[in-house]
């Protein structure tokens, strides 16, 4: 039995910091010491211990609240998140609630990222999984603790279910709500009992989104949406090439139009700052701007591709090694040889950056914004205003999409936010609004790349030699996490799904070149795997069909020491009657199987290819992300993979003209219409492993099997994103 003090004695009250402010409330959270991200041996997410900090808050009226400490994009983690904690608590789904927690990395360190918070890489509910639980659990305990005090009963005949407090033997029961203010004043249980899987009632099952009826009924508040008192709008004139800088301006005509109130040079280019975002935008296009070109970059993206072809002629830096793949190339049988390229690509997130700050009557800042890397946006709006940390709050927003973009080392946006106050005196809140065309413009894209490949089998089919280089742009060298990931020259980010395939290549090389263009890129949905899984299973497609090997049974030769991926790759041949091909002339089966973030997807696309182009009829998905805590989230997000990767695939690319980005909006950068949407069927491996993370697994394989579909249906292999079908005849 519990250890059970009553609230007036010393050792049973709580600490300021364990208890959020408000009447009866429980808090509960913990606090795990990070090590690097990729690291050998990460964390032990498991030994994290019950601290009194900040995650669940439960109030007199039964209203249940967990703090979320991830950015919800549009992902759904705020519901998967509440739904650990509200499981192991015996929460009634209807009175959970969330919020997102300010910016405290010493409550809310994201434990598989290093010492920071912030989301991304798809770990939201892989590092929050056993700090929920945990949560969860204490509380309830904390609860039947209370209850068995009251009834004078042993806490081992106490059970709790949907927000209620039970007594079987003498039929007593207590709300949440009644419990919670003297519960919380109890000791903290350091190793609470964690349900076993066939107690869960949320977990596992589906529940309603909490985030469904707000962004339906335009309840729910994103950066956009906010006003502040005498707020302002700014809008920055940014360089039309990266890399150049202000020479001169002259601001008479802006400052002429209606609504203009001031116009300051700032780092990133000129802003004009106005009552409104039209006035803003009216104030610019009346601006005069001089460019200073010396440090710009000034090619077209045909000439970068033309510099990392003759690089790629060289063996590069050597991310993985085994055997001598040139050795064994010599012996080979057949001998494959394939070039692959890759495009810039935009975010082109629905909701284009935007942040509010404002100077608090206390001499610190207030920013509102949908933030992703909270500790490193803190910091550099802190340096930039001249105070501490703390004295940026940090008020976070629903984000209407992010895929990387929000979520940069140098906090571009919300810099550029900051010091537009700063240069405008601080006299008044300024909302920082970029356009469409900003946005798209703007830089921080996927980076271009390009990979070559030699591939050889022998007499009967089997691979003997694999010799890989690719070049394209380092994401993290020059960034505060390049001493974290960046290791003798080489980015994890950039070689990850290659360096590491899971594929038994008894001779394999890769080799890495990094870009050198003045071009800033960052993370796409799903990184380095972007580009490395559309090579790896293009090519095994390619090897299966020159050792005239059905391509499923070839890829499972090759993963006989990965029984997880085999194990998908099975499901999604079975569920796509991948044995009995398409009998319609012109329509073909592809398939492609990748493991990243330490998930594991497989995909079969069914494929009509034809001159007058693509047509993809159908995907079938099967994923394996450990304890499927939402399914139907998952699928959502297996389903968002398709369609944001979808247009990627068939037309989207990033290209410059003499160092000028031509694609400003939708209509030269398009995302995929409803029309096009393929039926996707998302099937899902049951498992008890802890959960791992699915918001960006889902798309790498979608290309791949789209390619090999193509391949299947024409007898061509394209090689190149997006994929062009022109003057290609239906098979």
């Amino acid at each position: 039995m519990l250890n059970v003090r009553r609230p007036n004695h010393p050792s049973a009250r709580p600490s300021r910091r364990g208890i959020l402010a408000g009447a009866g409330a429980i808090v509960i959270a913990f606090r795990l010491d990070a090590k690097p991200a990729r690291a050998a041996a990460g964390p032990d997410l498991a030994a994290v211990k019950a601290q009194p900090n900040a995650f669940v808050r439960i109030a007199p009226d039964d209203t249940v609240t967990v703090v979320i400490k991830h950015l919800d994009m549009g992902q759904g983690n705020t519901t998967g998140l509440a739904t650990i904690l509200a499981d192991e608590l015996g929460a009634d789904w209807k009175n959970v609630r969330t919020e997102f927690a300010p910016a405290d990395a010493a409550l809310y360190n994201n434990s598989l990222m290093g010492p920071i918070q912030g989301t991304g890489g798809s770990t939201a509910v892989a590092n929050s999984w056993f700090q929920l639980r945990k949560a969860g659990a204490a509380a309830r305990e904390m609860l039947m603790a209370e209850a068995a005090f009251r009834w004078k009963v042993p806490v081992a005949q106490i059970t709790v279910a949907e927000g209620v407090v039970h007594h079987a033997p003498s039929g007593r029961q207590a709300r949440f709500g009644e419990l919670a203010a003297s519960a919380a004043a109890l000791p903290i249980p350091s190793e609470p009992r964690l349900k076993d899987p066939s107690e869960w009632r949320l977990i596992g099952t589906k529940v309603p989104r909490l985030d469904s009826v707000a962004k339906t009924d335009g309840t729910a508040v994103y950066s956009l949406d906010i006003r502040r008192p005498n707020q302002l709008t700014a809008v920055v004139a940014r360089a039309p090439r990266f890399g150049a800088t202000v020479a001169s301006f002259d601001a008479a005509a802006a400052r002429k139009v209606a609504g203009v109130l001031d116009v300051v040079q700032v780092p990133t280019g000129v802003a004009v700052i106005a009552r409104d975002t039209w006035s803003a935008m009216k104030g610019r296009e009346a601006l005069t701007v001089a460019w200073d070109d010396s440090t710009a970059e000034t090619r077209s993206s045909e000439a970068i591709l033309s510099e990392y072809r003759e690089r790629a002629k060289g063996p590069g830096l050597t991310a993985s090694e085994r055997g001598d793949p040139q050795a064994a190339l010599k012996g080979a049988a057949k001998v494959i040889e394939a070039e692959f390229t890759f495009p810039y690509l935009a975010h082109a997130a629905m909701e284009p950056l935007n942040a509010t700050i404002e100077r608090a009557p206390d001499g610190g800042y207030d920013v509102y914004a949908g933030f992703q890397f909270q500790t490193v946006e803190q910091a550099t709006m802190a340096a930039i205003l001249g105070v501490t940390p703390d004295r940026v709050r940090l008020h976070s927003n629903w984000a209407g999409g992010s895929f990387g973009r929000r979520a940069t080392p140098t906090a571009d946006y919300l810099a550029e936010a900051a010091t537009v106050l700063k240069a405008s005196g601080e006299k008044a809140p300024v909302h920082l609004v970029w356009t469409r065309e900003d946005d798209m413009a703007g830089g921080y894209y996927r980076p271009t790349v390009l990979h070559k490949v030699r591939a050889g089998i022998d007499a009967k089919g089997a691979v003997v030699g694999w010799d890989h280089v690719m070049v394209g742009k380092s994401i993290m060298i020059g960034s505060p996490f390049e001493a974290m990931i960046v290791k003798d020259g080489i980015d994890a980010t950039t070689v990850e799904g290659a360096s590491d395939t899971p594929y038994a290549l008894p001779a394999y090389r890769f080799g890495v070149h990094n870009g050198r263009e003045g071009v800033p890129v960052l993370w796409w949905r799903s990184v380095g795997h972007t580009h490395t899984a559309h090579v790896m299973e293009v090519m095994v497609d390619e090897l299966a069909h020159a050792a005239d090997v059905d391509p499923v049974a070839y890829r499972l030769s090759l993963l006989a020491q990965a029984p997880r991926l085999s194990a998908v790759l099975k499901l999604a041949a079975d569920k796509a009657g991948w044995t009995s091909k398409p009998a319609e002339k012109g329509r073909g089966l592809g398939v492609a199987v990748h493991e990243s973030f330490g998930s594991y997807v497989a995909m079969v696309a069914d494929v009509t290819a034809q001159e007058a182009g693509i047509r993809v009829n159908r995907i079938v998905a099967a994923v394996d992300v450990g304890v499927p805590v939402n399914p139907d989230v998952i699928r959502a997000q297996v389903e968002g993979a398709v369609g944001f990767a979808l247009s990627a695939v068939l037309r989207n690319r990033i290209t410059l003209k003499d160092g000028h980005v031509q694609e400003h909006n939708f209509d030269t950068y398009a995302p995929t219409r409803m029309s096009e949407m393929p039926h996707v069927d998302v099937h899902i491996v049951p498992s008890r492993v802890a959960p791992t993370g699915i918001g960006e697994p889902g798309v790498p394989v979608l290309a791949p099997a789209i390619a090999n579909a193509v391949f299947a249906t024409t007898g061509r292999r394209l090689r190149a994103l997006p994929l062009d079908l022109s003057g290609v005849k239906g098979a």
